[in-house]
Protein backbone atom coordinates (compact mmCIF):
# COMPACT_ATOMS: atom_id res chain seq x y z
CA UNK A 1 0.00 0.00 0.00
CA UNK A 2 1.16 3.84 -0.71
CA UNK A 3 0.40 5.06 2.87
CA UNK A 4 1.73 2.62 5.50
CA UNK A 5 2.21 5.49 8.77
CA UNK A 6 0.60 8.17 9.36
CA UNK A 7 3.53 10.21 9.50
CA UNK A 8 3.98 10.29 6.11
CA UNK A 9 2.75 13.43 5.68
CA UNK A 10 4.51 17.29 6.11
CA UNK A 11 5.11 18.76 9.77
CA UNK A 12 2.51 21.94 9.08
CA UNK A 13 -0.25 19.18 9.25
CA UNK A 14 0.62 18.28 13.42
CA UNK A 15 1.33 22.37 13.85
CA UNK A 16 -1.93 23.00 12.62
CA UNK A 17 -3.85 20.30 13.64
CA UNK A 18 -2.29 21.18 17.28
CA UNK A 19 -4.05 24.61 17.33
CA UNK A 20 -7.28 23.07 15.90
CA UNK A 21 -7.43 20.80 19.03
CA UNK A 22 -6.67 23.76 21.59
CA UNK A 23 -8.39 26.79 19.46
CA UNK A 24 -10.98 25.08 16.97
CA UNK A 25 -12.17 21.65 17.93
CA UNK A 26 -15.52 22.09 16.94
CA UNK A 27 -14.79 23.29 13.57
CA UNK A 28 -16.54 22.24 10.59
CA UNK A 29 -14.74 22.02 7.11
CA UNK A 30 -15.21 20.90 3.18
CA UNK A 31 -12.34 20.04 1.67
CA UNK A 32 -12.42 19.53 -2.54
CA UNK A 33 -9.98 17.67 -5.01
CA UNK A 34 -9.15 19.56 -8.23
CA UNK A 35 -6.43 18.75 -10.99
CA UNK A 36 -5.53 21.49 -13.28
CA UNK A 37 -4.02 19.49 -15.40
CA UNK A 38 -5.78 19.25 -18.69
CA UNK A 39 -6.76 15.84 -20.85
CA UNK A 40 -5.54 13.66 -17.16
CA UNK A 41 -7.74 10.19 -16.86
CA UNK A 42 -7.91 9.78 -13.31
CA UNK A 43 -11.48 8.53 -13.40
CA UNK A 44 -10.12 4.90 -14.65
CA UNK A 45 -7.92 4.68 -11.49
CA UNK A 46 -10.89 5.11 -9.18
CA UNK A 47 -10.61 2.11 -7.95
CA UNK A 48 -7.70 1.89 -6.32
CA UNK A 49 -7.83 5.10 -5.06
CA UNK A 50 -10.66 3.99 -2.97
CA UNK A 51 -8.89 1.09 -2.10
CA UNK A 52 -5.66 3.10 -0.75
CA UNK A 53 -8.08 5.59 1.22
CA UNK A 54 -9.84 2.75 2.57
CA UNK A 55 -6.45 1.43 3.99
CA UNK A 56 -5.27 4.90 4.93
CA UNK A 57 -8.02 5.00 7.30
CA UNK A 58 -7.14 1.74 8.91
CA UNK A 59 -3.76 2.86 10.40
CA UNK A 60 -3.05 4.19 13.79
CA UNK A 61 0.19 5.59 15.04
CA UNK A 62 2.53 3.50 16.99
CA UNK A 63 4.01 4.25 20.28
CA UNK A 64 7.89 5.01 18.65
CA UNK A 65 6.07 7.39 16.24
CA UNK A 66 4.26 9.44 19.17
CA UNK A 67 7.73 9.12 20.88
CA UNK A 68 9.47 11.04 18.16
CA UNK A 69 6.76 13.62 17.87
CA UNK A 70 7.08 13.98 22.08
CA UNK A 71 10.03 14.94 21.53
CA UNK A 72 9.21 18.33 19.98
CA UNK A 73 8.79 20.98 22.55
CA UNK A 74 6.23 22.60 20.27
CA UNK A 75 3.83 19.29 20.98
CA UNK A 76 2.34 19.43 23.79
CA UNK A 77 1.25 16.14 26.17
CA UNK A 78 -2.14 16.43 25.33
CA UNK A 79 -2.04 16.92 21.75
CA UNK A 80 0.01 13.12 21.93
CA UNK A 81 -2.91 11.58 23.72
CA UNK A 82 -5.26 12.89 21.44
CA UNK A 83 -3.20 11.41 18.65
CA UNK A 84 -3.32 7.50 20.71
CA UNK A 85 -6.93 7.64 19.92
CA UNK A 86 -6.98 9.34 16.23
CA UNK A 87 -7.81 7.60 13.17
CA UNK A 88 -8.94 8.98 9.90
CA UNK A 89 -12.79 8.68 9.46
CA UNK A 90 -13.52 7.00 5.95
CA UNK A 91 -17.36 8.22 6.03
CA UNK A 92 -16.05 11.85 5.64
CA UNK A 93 -14.36 11.07 1.86
CA UNK A 94 -16.53 10.56 -1.21
CA UNK A 95 -15.35 10.36 -4.30
CA UNK A 96 -16.93 9.52 -7.61
CA UNK A 97 -16.51 10.94 -11.48
CA UNK A 98 -16.48 14.26 -12.05
CA UNK A 99 -18.29 16.18 -14.94
CA UNK A 100 -15.86 15.80 -17.76
CA UNK A 101 -14.45 12.98 -18.98
CA UNK A 102 -11.78 11.34 -17.19
CA UNK A 103 -12.20 13.75 -14.17
CA UNK A 104 -12.76 12.34 -10.78
CA UNK A 105 -14.27 14.18 -7.94
CA UNK A 106 -13.15 13.65 -4.25
CA UNK A 107 -14.57 15.87 -1.34
CA UNK A 108 -14.27 15.77 2.13
CA UNK A 109 -16.61 16.63 4.86
CA UNK A 110 -16.22 16.74 8.58
CA UNK A 111 -15.01 17.82 11.62
CA UNK A 112 -11.47 20.01 11.00
CA UNK A 113 -9.47 18.08 13.94
CA UNK A 114 -10.62 14.28 12.19
CA UNK A 115 -9.72 15.19 8.48
CA UNK A 116 -7.00 17.92 8.69
CA UNK A 117 -4.74 14.82 7.41
CA UNK A 118 -6.92 13.74 4.68
CA UNK A 119 -5.41 16.51 1.87
CA UNK A 120 -1.48 15.68 1.85
CA UNK A 121 -2.33 11.30 1.96
CA UNK A 122 -5.36 12.22 -0.94
CA UNK A 123 -2.93 14.00 -2.98
CA UNK A 124 0.16 11.55 -2.64
CA UNK A 125 -2.07 8.65 -3.27
CA UNK A 126 -3.83 10.03 -6.61
CA UNK A 127 -0.28 10.45 -7.87
CA UNK A 128 1.28 7.48 -7.27
CA UNK A 129 -1.69 4.99 -9.00
CA UNK A 130 -1.46 7.57 -11.48
CA UNK A 131 1.92 7.59 -12.01
CA UNK A 132 2.61 3.39 -11.62
CA UNK A 133 0.48 2.78 -14.41
CA UNK A 134 2.61 4.83 -16.54
CA UNK A 135 6.28 2.36 -16.76
CA UNK A 136 8.10 5.22 -16.08
CA UNK A 137 11.94 4.22 -15.26
CA UNK A 138 13.45 6.20 -12.00
CA UNK A 139 16.77 6.53 -14.16
CA UNK A 140 16.01 9.93 -15.80
CA UNK A 141 15.11 10.75 -12.38
CA UNK A 142 18.02 10.21 -10.64
CA UNK A 143 19.85 11.51 -13.77
CA UNK A 144 18.15 15.01 -12.80
CA UNK A 145 18.64 14.79 -8.86
CA UNK A 146 22.52 14.17 -9.66
CA UNK A 147 22.29 17.04 -11.50
CA UNK A 148 20.80 19.33 -9.48
CA UNK A 149 23.16 18.55 -6.33
CA UNK A 150 26.50 19.07 -8.57
CA UNK A 151 25.27 22.50 -9.36
CA UNK A 152 25.03 23.25 -5.66
CA UNK A 153 28.51 21.37 -4.46
CA UNK A 154 31.01 22.34 -7.82
CA UNK A 155 30.13 26.22 -6.75
CA UNK A 156 32.21 27.41 -3.64
CA UNK A 157 29.86 30.34 -3.33
CA UNK A 158 26.95 28.24 -2.16
CA UNK A 159 28.09 27.57 0.87
CA UNK A 160 25.01 29.51 2.45
CA UNK A 161 22.79 27.14 0.33
CA UNK A 162 20.07 25.80 2.36
CA UNK A 163 17.62 23.85 0.86
CA UNK A 164 14.80 21.61 2.21
CA UNK A 165 12.57 18.79 0.49
CA UNK A 166 8.96 19.85 0.41
CA UNK A 167 7.67 17.35 -2.46
CA UNK A 168 5.30 14.91 -0.45
CA UNK A 169 1.77 16.20 -1.93
CA UNK A 170 3.06 15.79 -5.17
CA UNK A 171 5.81 13.07 -5.36
CA UNK A 172 5.95 10.72 -7.83
CA UNK A 173 6.26 7.48 -5.14
CA UNK A 174 6.72 6.72 -1.75
CA UNK A 175 9.99 4.99 -3.06
CA UNK A 176 11.31 7.59 -5.22
CA UNK A 177 10.46 10.67 -2.22
CA UNK A 178 12.48 8.38 0.05
CA UNK A 179 15.87 8.05 -2.29
CA UNK A 180 15.59 11.74 -2.63
CA UNK A 181 16.18 12.61 0.78
CA UNK A 182 18.37 10.03 1.79
CA UNK A 183 20.64 11.08 -1.32
CA UNK A 184 20.44 15.01 -0.50
CA UNK A 185 21.62 13.85 3.09
CA UNK A 186 24.52 11.92 1.77
CA UNK A 187 25.51 14.25 -1.19
CA UNK A 188 24.97 17.69 0.28
CA UNK A 189 25.62 17.75 3.97
CA UNK A 190 25.10 21.49 5.53
CA UNK A 191 23.33 22.44 2.33
CA UNK A 192 20.50 20.29 3.02
CA UNK A 193 18.51 21.47 6.21
CA UNK A 194 15.58 18.79 6.10
CA UNK A 195 12.51 17.77 4.54
CA UNK A 196 8.84 18.47 5.16
CA UNK A 197 7.79 14.44 5.43
CA UNK A 198 7.83 13.82 9.26
CA UNK A 199 8.54 10.02 8.55
CA UNK A 200 11.47 11.08 6.35
CA UNK A 201 12.90 13.01 9.18
CA UNK A 202 12.43 10.60 11.52
CA UNK A 203 14.13 7.46 9.34
CA UNK A 204 16.83 9.80 8.35
CA UNK A 205 17.78 11.65 10.97
CA UNK A 206 17.14 15.19 9.44
CA UNK A 207 15.07 18.23 10.73
CA UNK A 208 11.60 18.44 10.18
CA UNK A 209 10.44 21.66 8.81
CA UNK A 210 7.36 23.26 8.36
CA UNK A 211 5.07 25.99 10.28
CA UNK A 212 1.31 26.82 8.84
CA UNK A 213 -0.21 26.36 5.38
CA UNK A 214 -3.05 28.33 3.48
CA UNK A 215 -6.42 26.20 5.42
CA UNK A 216 -5.10 27.89 8.78
CA UNK A 217 -5.95 31.62 7.66
CA UNK A 218 -8.59 30.73 5.31
CA UNK A 219 -10.31 28.86 8.53
CA UNK A 220 -9.85 31.92 10.86
CA UNK A 221 -11.91 33.84 7.64
CA UNK A 222 -14.84 32.08 9.32
CA UNK A 223 -13.79 31.30 12.95
CA UNK A 224 -12.48 35.04 13.79
CA UNK A 225 -14.31 37.78 15.79
CA UNK A 226 -14.76 39.50 12.15
CA UNK A 227 -13.74 39.07 8.14
CA UNK A 228 -11.02 42.06 8.14
CA UNK A 229 -9.78 40.84 11.33
CA UNK A 230 -9.42 37.05 10.41
CA UNK A 231 -5.76 37.27 9.34
CA UNK A 232 -4.16 39.39 12.52
CA UNK A 233 -6.64 36.75 14.79
CA UNK A 234 -5.08 34.09 12.94
CA UNK A 235 -1.56 35.41 13.78
CA UNK A 236 -2.17 35.96 17.48
CA UNK A 237 -4.14 32.72 17.41
CA UNK A 238 -0.77 30.88 16.27
CA UNK A 239 1.36 33.03 18.45
CA UNK A 240 -0.82 32.27 21.53
CA UNK A 241 -0.02 28.53 20.94
CA UNK A 242 2.97 28.35 20.26
CA UNK A 243 5.20 31.42 22.32
CA UNK A 244 7.93 31.85 19.93
CA UNK A 245 8.61 28.85 18.21
CA UNK A 246 7.38 28.40 14.53
CA UNK A 247 7.53 31.87 13.87
CA UNK A 248 7.51 31.52 9.82
CA UNK A 249 4.45 32.84 8.51
CA UNK A 250 2.37 32.46 4.71
CA UNK A 251 1.87 35.84 2.91
CA UNK A 252 -0.36 35.06 0.28
CA UNK A 253 -3.95 34.11 1.82
CA UNK A 254 -4.51 37.54 1.19
CA UNK A 255 -1.97 38.59 -1.16
CA UNK A 256 1.16 40.93 -0.21
CA UNK A 257 -0.58 44.32 0.16
CA UNK A 258 -3.22 43.15 2.49
CA UNK A 259 -0.27 40.92 4.37
CA UNK A 260 1.39 44.06 4.74
CA UNK A 261 -0.93 45.83 5.97
CA UNK A 262 -1.72 43.45 8.70
CA UNK A 263 1.93 42.52 9.69
CA UNK A 264 2.68 45.63 11.75
CA UNK A 265 6.05 46.24 14.31
CA UNK A 266 4.43 43.87 16.70
CA UNK A 267 4.61 41.03 14.20
CA UNK A 268 7.48 41.72 12.99
CA UNK A 269 9.52 41.95 15.51
CA UNK A 270 7.36 38.64 16.82
CA UNK A 271 7.88 36.23 14.22
CA UNK A 272 11.08 35.00 12.85
CA UNK A 273 10.36 35.49 8.62
CA UNK A 274 7.56 35.09 6.16
CA UNK A 275 7.33 32.50 3.57
CA UNK A 276 6.57 32.86 -0.20
CA UNK A 277 4.21 30.60 -1.88
CA UNK A 278 2.97 32.88 -5.12
CA UNK A 279 3.94 36.33 -7.62
CA UNK A 280 7.03 37.21 -8.23
CA UNK A 281 9.55 35.77 -5.14
CA UNK A 282 12.32 38.91 -6.22
CA UNK A 283 9.60 41.87 -6.13
CA UNK A 284 7.43 40.22 -3.03
CA UNK A 285 11.29 39.93 -1.39
CA UNK A 286 12.85 43.22 -2.09
CA UNK A 287 9.24 44.61 -0.41
CA UNK A 288 8.95 42.81 2.32
CA UNK A 289 12.49 43.86 3.17
CA UNK A 290 11.38 47.33 2.63
CA UNK A 291 8.64 46.89 5.30
CA UNK A 292 10.38 45.47 7.61
CA UNK A 293 12.75 48.59 7.31
CA UNK A 294 10.41 50.71 7.58
CA UNK A 295 9.13 49.12 10.65
CA UNK A 296 12.57 49.43 12.18
CA UNK A 297 13.78 45.49 12.29
CA UNK A 298 16.94 44.36 11.35
CA UNK A 299 16.47 42.44 7.92
CA UNK A 300 19.46 40.49 8.50
CA UNK A 301 18.21 38.53 11.47
CA UNK A 302 15.10 37.45 9.82
CA UNK A 303 14.38 34.54 7.31
CA UNK A 304 12.96 34.73 3.92
CA UNK A 305 11.72 30.98 3.50
CA UNK A 306 10.88 30.59 -1.18
CA UNK A 307 8.85 27.21 -1.88
CA UNK A 308 6.69 28.56 -4.46
CA UNK A 309 7.56 25.79 -7.75
CA UNK A 310 11.04 26.56 -7.47
CA UNK A 311 13.94 24.75 -9.47
CA UNK A 312 17.53 25.03 -8.97
CA UNK A 313 18.53 27.52 -11.08
CA UNK A 314 15.89 30.06 -9.97
CA UNK A 315 16.64 29.13 -6.04
CA UNK A 316 20.32 30.10 -6.70
CA UNK A 317 19.66 33.33 -8.51
CA UNK A 318 17.07 34.10 -5.45
CA UNK A 319 20.04 33.58 -2.74
CA UNK A 320 22.09 35.77 -4.56
CA UNK A 321 19.85 38.85 -5.07
CA UNK A 322 19.01 38.88 -1.46
CA UNK A 323 22.38 37.75 -0.03
CA UNK A 324 23.70 40.12 3.07
CA UNK A 325 20.35 41.49 2.73
CA UNK A 326 18.24 38.57 5.16
CA UNK A 327 18.48 34.86 5.93
CA UNK A 328 17.35 32.80 2.52
CA UNK A 329 16.03 29.14 2.52
CA UNK A 330 14.32 26.74 -0.23
CA UNK A 331 11.52 24.90 0.11
CA UNK A 332 11.56 22.44 -3.31
CA UNK A 333 8.94 20.23 -3.81
CA UNK A 334 8.15 19.12 -7.46
CA UNK A 335 10.72 19.72 -9.07
CA UNK A 336 12.76 17.42 -6.31
CA UNK A 337 10.27 14.59 -6.17
CA UNK A 338 8.66 14.19 -9.38
CA UNK A 339 11.08 15.35 -11.98
CA UNK A 340 11.29 11.94 -14.19
CA UNK A 341 11.37 13.13 -17.94
CA UNK A 342 7.19 13.68 -17.51
CA UNK A 343 4.63 16.12 -16.66
CA UNK A 344 3.77 15.69 -13.15
CA UNK A 345 0.15 16.46 -11.78
CA UNK A 346 -0.91 19.79 -11.09
CA UNK A 347 -3.49 18.37 -7.95
CA UNK A 348 -4.35 20.10 -5.33
CA UNK A 349 -6.77 19.77 -2.49
CA UNK A 350 -8.32 22.83 -0.57
CA UNK A 351 -10.37 23.93 2.18
CA UNK A 352 -13.94 25.54 0.52
CA UNK A 353 -15.86 25.83 3.43
CA UNK A 354 -15.98 26.23 7.19
CA UNK A 355 -18.76 25.78 9.50
CA UNK A 356 -21.27 26.07 6.75
CA UNK A 357 -19.55 29.52 5.01
CA UNK A 358 -17.64 29.90 2.04
CA UNK A 359 -13.71 31.13 2.94
CA UNK A 360 -10.99 31.68 -0.20
CA UNK A 361 -7.50 31.54 -0.89
CA UNK A 362 -6.80 34.93 -3.01
CA UNK A 363 -3.65 34.52 -3.50
CA UNK A 364 -0.56 36.82 -5.59
CA UNK A 365 -1.12 34.14 -9.05
CA UNK A 366 -4.44 34.32 -10.74
CA UNK A 367 -4.11 30.62 -10.88
CA UNK A 368 -3.96 29.83 -7.22
CA UNK A 369 -7.49 31.35 -6.61
CA UNK A 370 -9.92 29.35 -4.31
CA UNK A 371 -13.09 30.15 -3.75
CA UNK A 372 -16.74 28.03 -5.16
CA UNK A 373 -19.00 31.51 -4.27
CA UNK A 374 -18.30 34.45 -6.11
CA UNK A 375 -20.21 36.25 -4.01
CA UNK A 376 -18.13 35.96 -1.40
CA UNK A 377 -15.01 36.22 -2.82
CA UNK A 378 -16.47 39.80 -4.09
CA UNK A 379 -16.89 40.48 -1.02
CA UNK A 380 -13.71 39.60 0.80
CA UNK A 381 -11.98 41.38 -1.84
CA UNK A 382 -14.00 44.51 -0.95
CA UNK A 383 -13.43 44.09 2.89
CA UNK A 384 -9.60 43.80 1.88
CA UNK A 385 -9.70 46.34 -0.41
CA UNK A 386 -8.09 44.23 -3.15
CA UNK A 387 -9.02 44.71 -7.07
CA UNK A 388 -11.86 43.56 -8.19
CA UNK A 389 -11.61 41.52 -11.42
Amino acid sequence: MIITSLLDTDLYKFTMMQVVLHHFPSAQVVYRFKCRSIGVDLASHIEEIEKEISHLCTLRFTDEELNYLERFRFIKSDFIDFLRLFYLPERCVSISNGSNDGEISITVNGPWLHTILFEIFILAIVNEVYFRNKNISLEEGRKRLRSKINLVLKDSDLIDFRIAEYGTRRRFSKLWHDEVVSTMKQCMGKNFIGTSNVMLAKRYDVSPLGTMGHEYLQACQALGPRLRDSQVFAFDTWAKEYRGDLGIVLSDVYGMEAFLRDFDTYFCKLFDGVRHDSGDPFVWGDRLLDHYSKNRVDCRNKTLVFSDSLTFPLAIKLLHHFSGRCRVTFGIGTNLTNDMGNNPLQIVMKMVRCNDQPVAKVSDSSEKIICEDPEYLSYLRKVFNLPLI
